[in-house]
C-alpha cells in the first residue's frame, strides 16, 4: 500500500495532496478520532469548515499526531452569514483560533450567495487580504457555477486556487470542471462515492453508486472496492477528492487507491453513468 498522497500543484504555486479526509457530518468526538486515523495512514489533507463545527477538533487531533504543521494541508471554509469583509476577516480568525494553528493552507468560501453576489466578491476580497497578508496559503470558493464564478473573476485579482464542488459518477459536472480548468484552478470532489445521493435523498429517489454494475465489474476486475474504484476514476480525470469517513476500516480503505489506474476506455464507461442530476444544494439557491 503507497502511504503518500499524489499531489497538485495549485495557481499559486503551492502544492496540495490530490486525497484528503472530510469531515462534513462527523460529530465533533467522531473527528477528533477521524483525523488521527487519516494522519496516522497517511493523509496528509483534512477538510473542515466553521459550519461544520468540528475545527476544534481537528486542531486537537493535529496536534495529536506528532506531526509537524507544515507536514498537514489543513482547509477551511468561510460561512455565508459572515459574509462581508470586515465580517469575513474575524470569522477568518475564528477558525484559525479554533484550529489552533497560524495559517491556514487553504480558505474556500463555503456557497455563492447567487441573491447577493455583492456580499461573496467582498467576502472574496477578504480572502485576498489574509493571503497578502501571509495567514492563508491560497484561496478559493466551493459550491460556484461557471456564471458565479465569471462573476467573481471580473472583481477580483487573484484567480481562485480551488472549485470545491459536488461531484461523482452519477453528477460528473463537465461545465464546471471545463470553465475551472480554463482558468487554472483545480476542481476538487466533495461527495466523491455519492454520498449525498444517500444521505440527502429519500425513497425511490435513493441511488446507490456503489451498487451500480458497472462500478462493481471494475471491482472485480481490480480486486478493489467500489469505493476504491470510483476515488480511482476522480483521480485518473486529474481531480483532488476529500472522501468523508470516521470508520478506521474504511479511512484505510480510501487511501489505497495508488497502486492502479483505470484505463480510459473505463473512465468513460464509468462517465456514462452521468445523470445530470446533483444529489445536494444548488449553487443558485441562496
Amino acid at each position: 500500500m503507497i502511504t503518500t498522497s499524489p499531489e497538485i500543484t495549485l495557481n499559486n504555486g503551492i502544492r496540495m495532496p490530490a486525497l484528503g479526509l472530510g469531515v462534513y457530518r462527523s460529530s465533533p468526538e467522531e473527528t477528533r478520532s477521524a483525523v488521527l486515523t487519516a494522519l496516522q495512514r497517511g493523509y496528509r489533507l483534512i477538510d473542515t469548515a466553521a459550519a461544520y463545527g468540528n475545527e476544534k477538533e481537528v486542531g486537537e487531533a493535529l496536534r495529536r499526531s506528532g506531526l509537524r504543521r507544515e507536514e498537514v494541508f489543513v482547509t477551511t471554509k468561510l460561512w455565508v452569514d459572515d459574509y462581508g469583509y470586515r465580517n469575513a476577516l474575524r470569522a477568518f480568525e475564528q477558525s484559525r483560533r479554533r484550529l489552533g494553528v497560524d495559517y491556514v493552507d487553504l480558505y474556500l468560501l463555503h456557497w455563492p450567495v447567487h441573491s447577493d453576489l455583492a456580499s461573496t466578491v467582498a467576502s472574496y476580497r477578504a480572502a485576498e487580504t489574509l493571503l497578502a497578508e501571509g495567514r492563508v496559503r491560497a484561496i478559493g470558493v466551493s459550491n460556484h457555477a461557471p456564471e458565479q464564478l465569471a462573476h467573481l473573476l471580473a472583481r477580483s485579482r487573484v484567480v481562485p486556487s480551488v472549485n470545491q464542488v459536488e461531484l461523482h459518477p452519477f453528477f460528473v459536472q463537465r461545465d464546471v470542471r471545463a470553465f475551472d480548468a480554463r482558468h487554472g484552478i483545480v476542481t476538487q470532489s466533495w461527495s466523491p462515492i455519492g454520498g449525498v445521493d444517500r444521505y440527502a435523498a429519500e425513497g425511490p429517489a435513493v441511488r446507490d453508486l456503489l451498487a451500480h454494475p458497472v462500478i462493481r465489474d471494475l471491482a472485480r476486475r481490480y480486486a478493489k472496492t467500489p469505493a476504491q474504484v470510483v476515488l480511482r476514476w476522480h483521480l485518473d480525470h486529474g481531480l483532488a477528492v476529500i472522501p468523508k469517513s470516521v470508520r478506521a476500516a474504511r479511512i484505510a480503505e480510501n487511501f489505497d487507491v495508488f497502486d492502479f489506474a483505470l484505463t480510459p476506455q473505463e473512465v468513460a464507461e464509468v462517465d456514462a453513468l452521468d445523470t445530470g442530476v446533483r444529489g445536494g444544494p444548488n449553487p443558485y439557491w441562496l
